[in-house]
């Protein structure tokens, strides 16, 4: 019985971690539609370990990648989680090679309440964003009634997305 347990930790744990097949399909569709092209491939980018302990958000083998066609640069995409009231949403953030923010979608919102934080009116917000900016919630980016938390979560990612960006580009990592 106890090793039963201790796989399934194990199976829960590694699943926990990597990006399921619709997640990924999501993905997909969202960066042939924003970059305009059929076929890409996404490239592991690997960062100084003692560098990345220092980042606002750690870069993983699965959560940031350079989007490149052919030989050519397309942009970079970051997966991600935001904590809402309950449970945590996915999302990505692309970027264009110049790292200006050129979409933010909301994934999978897994909460009965507060998914207008979903809706692209409210995320077109960060559309533009740089790294060397900050955002502030109710200044910068709106408030959204019914989903104050998720709206607020959903900036301070990315905020921290933006300053770890930022690091990574002035250490020339990028």
């Amino acid at each position: 019985m106890k090793q039963v347990t201790f796989i399934l930790i194990i199976v829960f744990i590694f699943s926990s971690f990597t990006v399921s097949k619709r997640v990924e399909a999501l993905i997909t569709k969202e960066i042939k539609t924003v970059f305009e092209v059929e076929t890409f491939q996404k490239e592991i980018i690997t960062i100084p370990f003692e560098i990345n302990e220092s980042l606002p958000i750690k870069i993983t083998d699965s959560n940031f990648f350079k989007i490149n066609d052919e030989n050519n640069l397309l942009g970079y995409y970051y997966y991600g989680q935001a904590y809402g009231k309950a449970d945590y949403f996915d999302f990505i953030v692309i970027f264009d090679k110049n790292l200006i923010v050129s979409k933010v979608k909301i994934l999978v919102y897994r909460e009965d309440h507060g998914g207008e934080v979903g809706s692209k009116r409210w995320l077109k917000q960060f559309r533009g964003k740089t790294a060397n900016q900050e955002l502030t919630y109710q200044k910068d980016i709106a408030a959204i009634s019914g989903a104050t938390i998720s709206a607020k979560s959903m900036t301070n990612e990315v905020n921290k997305l933006l300053k770890t960006i930022n690091i990574l580009y002035n250490k020339q990592l990028l």
